[in-house]
């Protein structure tokens, strides 16, 4: 090979490797999607990420009768009447999904109170149920659900020891409540072993709150 076919083959060989040196250097430089984390937002176990309007993780849970529940509690909407309260426990949500609660209506901001003494053992915000709370009993037998609150009453907090009666909340629509419908959705779950807030045997609220609930 001659000098100059040799310093030729060179400099294509050195030109080469520059443009594959810079195709890797601005690859390496293209924006990564961003991973989003919700700052001081709950740790969500797998069964309860999207938490639905009821309970997702109760939805293949049979329901329990409410006949069993060993609780004496109060309407937890301040003002709302037995005679107020309707049955929907058994009404379809989105296609297919059971709704598994009763729905309180109420003027947005109607005071929302602890159904039963206990401890509040979860603050959720979810897509579904918006602000939520989830408060068990003394005994830990049964989870309370509370959800589309419009806030948090003050000084309300995961671990808090609460009274029935106590104001915890008020009525609102957030998460997929419409609008113009402000409402309490109010579930009982019959906790498992494990007593997890997610989980839980879903009890119809409508039978106790109309005949056996403090007025």
């Amino acid at each position: 090979m001659t000098r100059s076919r040799l310093m030729t083959f060179l400099a294509g060989f050195i030109m080469g490797g520059l443009a594959m040196l810079g195709i890797v250097m601005l690859s390496s430089q293209q924006p990564r999607e961003l991973e989003i984390v919700h700052a001081g937002g709950p740790t969500v176990p797998p069964d309860a990420a999207d938490a639905n309007d009821a309970n997702d993780a109760s939805a293949e849970a049979p329901a329990n009768d409410s006949a069993d529940f060993s609780r004496s509690i109060i309407i937890p909407v301040q003002g709302v009447s037995a005679a107020a309260i309707q049955d929907t426990f058994d009404e379809t949500r989105g296609t297919s999904r059971r709704h598994e609660a009763t729905d309180i209506l109420a003027p947005r901001g109607t005071p929302v109170i602890a159904a039963d003494d206990g401890v509040i053992k979860k603050l959720f915000l979810s897509k579904p149920g918006g602000n939520t709370i989830y408060q068990f009993d003394p005994a830990e037998q049964y989870s309370y659900y509370y959800a589309h609150l419009d806030r948090y009453a003050e000084g309300i907090r995961e671990g808090l020891t609460v009274k029935q009666g106590d104001v915890i909340g008020y009525v609102g629509t957030t998460g997929n409540a419409p609008a113009n419908t402000p409402h309490l959705h109010f579930g009982i779950f019959k906790l498992g072993p494990e007593k997890r807030w997610w989980e839980g045997t879903p009890i119809n609220p409508y039978p106790i709150l109309i005949t056996r609930a403090h007025r």
